[in-house]
């Protein structure tokens, strides 16, 4: 059985700075692409940033410059380094991984970010 768990999620000031962490297990081939999406409140679920095996980047306009995303392909495994937050950065952030064209989710882990 496929699972992705999240983790590094938390409470942080505006101007902070969070590291999530994505770990999959029972995945025969690697991959591709792996990403973070979120959901806030009352809100659609939007990407965040996507890495492919080769290395590739994907961002959303509004977390270009404040958040990098990579990862170790050969543990299937992908992080999201987070700087400079904002409020409006606040959500649940979810780990995405596609693998010969099924997607798989994790649970989420919540940000806020808040004084």
């Amino acid at each position: 059985q496929v699972q992705l768990v999240e983790s590094g999620g938390g409470l942080v000031q505006p101007g902070g700075s969070l590291r999530l962490s994505c770990a999959a297990s029972g995945i025969i081939f690697s991959f591709n692409p792996m990403g973070w999406y979120r959901q806030a409140p009352g809100k659609q679920r939007e990407l965040v940033a996507e890495i492919t095996r080769g290395g590739s980047t994907n961002y959303a306009e509004s977390v270009k410059g404040r958040f990098t995303i990579s990862r170790d392909g050969a543990e299937n495994t992908v992080y999201l380094q987070m700087n400079s937050l904002k409020p409006d950065d606040t959500a649940v952030y979810y780990c995405k991984g596609t693998s010969i064209g099924r997607a798989y989710w994790g649970q989420g882990t919540q940000v806020t970010v808040s004084s």
